[in-house]
């Protein structure tokens, strides 16, 4: 049967070393560390501002979740994780987020933090999966598929009049499906109540993803102008004239006439 270790296996030196961080810039949860008994740690699988995302097990039934640690001086109370979960609770007809599962608290190297659960899906960050590419970018059929599953997905949360906030190549995870992509968004970022101009900066970001995942600066000049017309030069006023939601985006990639070869 499975136990806890003991202070001195796995669990006891993830706590010794998360005792050690005392500014909690990280966690630093070791592998295997037991998680108020009901989850084994796996991993980390990223970190930002706000805190630590790590993939555990329920020790239970053996399924995957993904639990999001908040440092404690970014989130004072527990507020932003409150926000996040009912946002989460909110959108989750929207199949781009992940699925909000639970909170739980967790007594780690005397104190007790909470973490928000959701359910992880297999897949890799934009960033390595470009990484591993030909010139380490998509050619721009392959980029304006992969905009298109992204914009879709987001079109739905800015269809309810929220926004995502933090859309970059660490917080979207890619699989290839079929002839196009599937993608999901780990995180959300809170810059206050929605607003317009959050719907905006999302469609920016998208904007923006397109020209680095067709090679960014280096070869924008070179591009045909099916890309061109998305990314405007990364000029904000010139995009928002184009595209004020994702929705809008959208439709404009599944209208698209190619005139370059």
């Amino acid at each position: 049967m499975e136990g806890i270790p003991p202070p001195g296996g796995a669990a006891g030196e993830g706590l010794a070393m998360a005792a050690r961080k005392r500014d909690w810039h990280s966690f630093d949860i070791a592998k295997d560390t037991i998680l108020g008994g009901k989850y084994r740690v796996l991993g980390l699988l990223g970190a930002g501002w706000e805190g630590e995302v790590y993939l555990v097990r329920e020790r239970g039934t053996g399924i995957d979740r993904a639990a999001k640690f908040f440092f404690p001086h970014r989130d004072p109370g527990n507020r932003n994780l409150t926000y996040y979960a009912r946002k989460l609770h909110r959108l989750r007809h929207c199949p781009i987020l992940l699925r909000y599962y639970t909170r739980e608290s967790f007594q780690l190297a005397g104190r007790r933090l909470t973490c928000l659960v959701s359910d992880y899906v297999e897949g890799e960050p934009l960033s390595r999966f470009l990484a591993r590419q030909p010139g380490k970018r998509l050619d721009p059929f392959q980029a304006l598929h992969l905009l298109h599953a992204l914009a879709d997905g987001v079109a739905c949360i800015h269809a309810v009049g929220e926004y995502h906030g933090d859309l970059h190549g660490e917080n979207i995870i890619v699989r290839r499906r079929g002839l196009g992509f599937g993608v999901r968004l780990l995180d959300l970022f809170r810059w206050g109540n929605a607003r317009r101009v959050n719907i905006q900066e999302d469609v920016c970001d998208l904007a923006r993803l397109l020209y680095d995942i067709t090679g960014g600066r280096r070869l924008y000049a070179n591009q045909p102008p099916e890309i061109k017309g998305i990314c405007r030069g990364l000029k904000r006023s010139l995009i928002l004239e184009s595209f004020r939601t994702a929705g809008q985006l959208r439709r404009h990639l599944e209208r698209l006439e190619w005139t370059s070869r």
